[in-house]
C-alpha cells in the first residue's frame, strides 16, 4: 500500500508506473458480518447502534474480471444506505449479495460472508480489466454508484431500467469504504481537479441522486422560476437540490430543523426558508393519524414566502412523516418527486388532493450513467459544490454512520482511506481559490 500511496502522490508517477505497481493480496476495509445480521433484533431504528455492527477488516483482493476496474481509494463518505446497511434495515443487505451471486460464476464473488460497503469514492485507477479501452491505470477519478449489466433490452433506454440495476456497495459487494474498491468502468468519472480527495468523494451519491430526482427528465424537468419545496435543504441530498435549484433559476422554498440549518441555506442563496421544528408543525397526531390541519398551515407559510403562489415541485425524501403534507401542498398540476423514505416506507396522503388537481408523484432512484456525468461535470466546472461538513479516518466509520443514523451532521461526512490526511489531490489551486468559501461552506458553520 506504501508503494501506491507513494505513486499517488508522485508528481512524475506515469500510467506505465501505476501498471507496473504489484497489487496487495489484501486490504483494509469496512464490513459488516453475516453472521450479526440479528444482532439488533427488537430494537427500534433509532436504537440499532452502527458502531457495533461496522467493522475494519482486512480482506482479499476481489478477482477482477471484464469491463471493471481495481481503484486505490483515497477518500469515501457515508450515505444513508450504509446506514440501514449497518442496522440491517429494512433487510440485511445479505439478502442482496446471494442474489447478484447467482447471476454467474463472476458475480459469486460477490456472496461473502462480509459486506464491503460504501457507495462513494475518489481515487486512483490501478488495473483495468479486459475490454476497457476508455481508462488507464493512474486516471484519477471519482465513482458514481450505479451498477448494471445491460443485457436487457429494457435498460437501453434509461440505465436504472435495467432488471439487474444495482447500487454498488448497497446491493453488491467492494465498495467504496476501503483501501481499494471494485468497479465497473462505466462507474467512472474525471475527478474534479480543484477538489481534495475527501472533497471529490462526497457528492457521488447524492449529488446524482438530486440531479435525477429534480433536473432530469427522467425527474421533475425543473424549470426557471419554480417553486422548489425542499425537505432537508441543508442535508446530503437537500444541500444539492438547494444548489440545483438556485443555479437554474427556480425558487427553492428550504425546509430545515434548526436555526444552524437555517444559516447555511442562507449562505447559499436560498431566501425562503422554514424552520420547522421552531415554528412547530406536528403533521401526525398520533401514530396512525395526520392532521390536515398542520397542512393547511405548512401550506399557508409557503404562499406567505412565495408571494401567494404554491409548489410547482417538492423534492420529497423523508418519505411516511412529510408526504401528507407533501401532497396537500403541491399545486394543481404539480409534482412530487420522492427517494428514499428515510422517515419510513408507508407513506399516506389523502388521494382527493392528487386526483383531482391532477398531481404527479415520481419515483426517483439515484441516475444514469448521464446523470451522474452530468451531475459530476457541474461539480467540476464549480457550478455546484461539495457540502462537506467533517472528515473521518476509516477507523472512525462507525462513528461517522452513527453521526448520519442520529443525524447530527450537516452535509455530508467524508471518511479518508488510504488519503493520509485532508487537504491532498488538488490539481489546480487558481480554480480552488475561486471557489473557496463555497467549498467550504459547510466546515464553516
Amino acid at each position: 500500500m506504501k508503494d501506491i500511496l507513494d505513486a499517488i502522490q508522485s508528481k512524475d508517477a506515469t500510467s506505465a508506473d501505476f501498471a507496473a505497481l504489484p497489487i496487495p493480496e489484501s486490504y483494509r476495509a469496512i464490513t459488516v458480518h453475516k453472521d450479526e445480521t440479528e444482532m439488533f433484533a427488537g430494537l427500534e431504528t433509532r436504537d440499532k447502534d452502527p458502531r457495533k455492527s461496522i467493522h475494519l477488516d482486512e480482506v482479499p483482493v476481489p478477482e477482477l474480471g471484464p469491463g471493471e476496474a481495481l481503484v486505490a481509494v483515497m477518500a469515501s463518505s457515508v450515505n444513508y444506505n450504509s446506514v440501514w446497511t449497518s442496522i440491517f434495515e429494512p433487510v440485511s443487505t445479505f439478502a442482496f449479495l446471494e442474489r447478484y451471486g447467482r447471476l454467474s460464476p463472476l458475480t459469486k464473488r460477490h456472496d461473502l460472508p462480509y459486506h464491503i460497503i460504501g457507495s462513494d469514492l475518489a481515487g486512483v485507477v490501478l488495473r483495468t480489466g479486459p475490454g476497457v479501452n476508455a481508462w488507464q491505470p493512474g486516471d484519477e477519478v471519482v465513482a458514481h454508484c450505479l451498477s448494471v449489466e445491460l443485457e436487457s433490452p429494457d435498460g437501453h433506454d434509461d440505465t436504472m431500467l435495467d432488471p439487474e440495476q444495482r447500487i454498488w456497495g448497497f446491493e453488491t459487494n467492494f465498495g467504496g469504504l476501503a483501501e481499494i474498491a471494485l468497479v465497473k468502468t462505466n462507474q467512472l468519472m474525471p475527478k474534479p481537479k480543484h477538489l481534495t480527495w475527501e472533497e471529490a468523494a462526497a457528492p457521488g451519491l447524492v449529488n446524482s441522486t438530486a440531479y435525477r430526482q429534480l433536473v432530469s427528465r427522467n425527474g421533475a424537468a425543473m424549470k426557471q422560476g419554480d417553486n422548489v419545496l425542499i425537505w432537508g435543504a441543508s442535508g446530503g441530498l437537500g444541500s444539492y437540490a438547494t444548489q440545483f435549484a438556485l443555479a437554474g433559476g427556480a425558487n427553492p422554498i428550504c425546509v430545515v430543523s434548526s436555526p444552524q440549518k437555517a444559516e447555511i441555506c442562507r449562505s447559499m442563496g436560498a431566501e425562503a426558508i422554514i424552520d420547522r421544528n421552531a415554528e412547530g408543525y406536528k403533521f401526525w397526531k398520533d401514530e396512525h393519524t395526520q392532521d390536515p390541519k398542520e397542512w393547511k398551515r405548512f401550506g399557508k407559510r409557503i404562499r406567505e414566502l412565495t408571494g401567494g403562489e404554491d409548489i410547482d415541485i417538492v423534492f420529497e425524501h423523508p418519505g411516511r412523516e412529510t408526504f401528507g403534507a407533501s401532497v396537500y401542498v403541491t399545486r394543481k398540476g404539480g409534482t412530487i418527486t420522492t427517494c428514499a423514505s428515510t422517515s419510513g416506507y408507508m407513506h399516506e396522503y389523502d388521494n382527493r388532493y392528487l386526483w383531482m388537481s391532477l398531481k404527479r408523484i415520481i419515483g426517483s432512484h439515484f441516475a444514469n450513467y448521464r446523470e451522474a456525468y452530468e451531475a459530476n461535470r457541474l461539480i467540476a466546472k464549480g457550478k455546484i459544490h461539495p457540502t462537506l461538513s467533517k472528515t473521518y479516518s476509516l477507523e472512525e466509520t462507525g462513528q461517522a454512520a452513527y453521526d448520519v443514523h442520529r443525524n447530527l451532521h450537516q452535509g455530508k461526512v467524508g471518511v479518508l482511506c488510504l488519503a493520509p490526511e485532508e487537504g491532498l489531490g488538488v490539481r489546480d489551486a487558481e480554480m480552488r481559490a475561486k471557489h473557496i468559501d463555497a467549498i467550504n461552506r459547510f466546515r464553516n458553520v
